[in-house]
């Protein structure tokens, strides 16, 4: 039996890492605007930030609903079954073969309408993946927001973003968010 196996750990000891490493992304950042960060795709594939997306994911509301792949992140059992699927994704990334499956899509209506809205359900895979990537990426461009930038850091609401005085800023954001045709967004 191999005892310096890397293993993979619980979630809170891999949360107080991760913390730790996204505090030095975040100082470098700051510390350096110029700086390229072209070596950190090895922190997405890190056991310690796949294990605190894993959480996240399962943690999150969207944890009971299947992409593509009929997975549903909720019914991924604890201990060897979670280590499985995270060894799995680790492997994808590492090797550099990972491809994100298409979303599946399903229209459902908008609050206090009667029009419907599309919604991409990612695979379970895909959703680790992304929770990674976010979590070593925000640390980096989160330097770059200055308190008055109105950007939208994570977990604040857009009502909290919008000046006071400005009634027409509705009918602004109503316009930005209307759907981008792909095509224009490739020619």
């Amino acid at each position: 039996m191999n005892t310096d196996e890397p293993r993979w750990a619980d979630l809170d000891e891999a949360t107080v890492r991760v913390r730790a490493m996204q505090t030095k992304l975040h100082h470098w950042a700051v510390s350096d605007p110029d700086r390229l960060f072209d070596d950190v795709f090895n922190l997405v594939y890190d056991r310690d930030f796949l294990t605190v997306a894993w959480g996240r994911v399962k943690g999150n509301k969207g944890a009971r609903t299947a992409g593509v792949d009929r997975r549903i992140p909720a019914l991924i059992g604890a201990g060897a079954e979670t280590v499985e699927f995270l060894d799995e994704v680790r492997e994808l990334l590492k090797s550099r073969a990972f491809l994100p499956l298409p979303v599946r899509e399903r229209l459902i209506p908008k609050p206090g309408s009667t029009k419907l809205r599309r919604l991409g359900i990612p695979t379970a895979r895909d959703r680790v993946v992304q929770a990674s990537l976010a979590l070593v990426m925000e640390p980096i461009f989160e330097a770059d927001f200055k308190p008055v930038s109105y950007g939208f850091p994570p977990d604040d609401g857009l009502r909290m973003r919008l000046p006071k005085y400005t009634p027409w800023a509705p009918v602004i954001i109503t316009g930005c968010l209307r759907p981008i045709s792909r095509h224009a967004l490739t020619s």
